[in-house]
């Protein structure tokens, strides 16, 4: 029991870093938060639906395929051409007096969770490095402990997926319009930014492009 615990500890710990880290889902957690209180809880079931059978099949042995340049570069395409278009949306609904409530995350905020989580090679990546280790620490300790440590790192997504949202809902409602608008904007941008890093990536990873934009 002490080993698990000690266990459970250091993998809150390391999750915590993967989970905090500025990213798309942080942006489009922010967004949906201008709207909808608890959309970090919703954004986090769809991550939870694609990472959890992940946790599984990572011990099934499918971490060299994900490790595969040619994989990877799919993914991270395919994701950087989402986020894209998320940003172009979420820029789109700053147009006019009121905010185009459509093109913001919150509508959907479940399918924004599966599809940022999905297409996302450096979450990917870092299951298939980081968290495998931690993976396969938990199953030497038996199914009880691997079934907490897929929960207690699912937990972690959902603590701090809510923390942001709430953050955003109360700060949109506190300051009105203009810090909503604000808010947009720099999910906005920050969206667009990790997409095009995304794109560029995968077509590094291709074969398609060296050395930066310049080839």
């Amino acid at each position: 029991m002490a080993d698990t615990l000690a266990f459970l500890a250091k993998a809150v710990a390391v999750s915590l870093t993967g989970v905090m880290a500025p990213g798309a889902m942080t942006a489009a957690a922010l967004a949906a938060g201008t709207r909808r209180r608890h959309a970090g809880a919703m954004i986090a079931v769809g991550h939870g639906i694609v990472e959890l059978p992940l946790i599984v099949l990572l011990i099934g042995g499918v971490r060299l395929w994900l490790e595969r340049a040619a994989v990877r570069g799919a993914i991270g395409l395919a994701g950087g051409v989402i986020m894209l278009w998320m940003a172009l949306g979420l820029l789109r609904a700053l147009r006019g007096p009121a905010l185009q409530a459509d093109a913001v995350p919150q509508r959907r905020p479940v399918r924004a969770g599966i599809v940022l989580t999905a297409t996302n090679p450096f979450f990917l990546l870092w299951w298939a490095t980081v968290g495998l280790t931690l993976a396969a620490d938990a199953a030497r300790l038996g199914a009880a402990a691997f079934a907490l440590f897929a929960l207690v790192h699912w937990v972690c997504d959902l603590l701090w997926l809510e923390i942001l949202t709430l953050a955003s809902f109360s700060g949109a409602r506190l300051l009105g319009p203009s810090a909503q608008k604000a808010i947009l904007l720099v999910c906005g941008a920050g969206m667009a930014w990790f997409g095009a890093q995304f794109v560029a990536s995968a077509l590094g990873d291709m074969g398609l492009l060296r050395h930066g934009w310049g080839g």
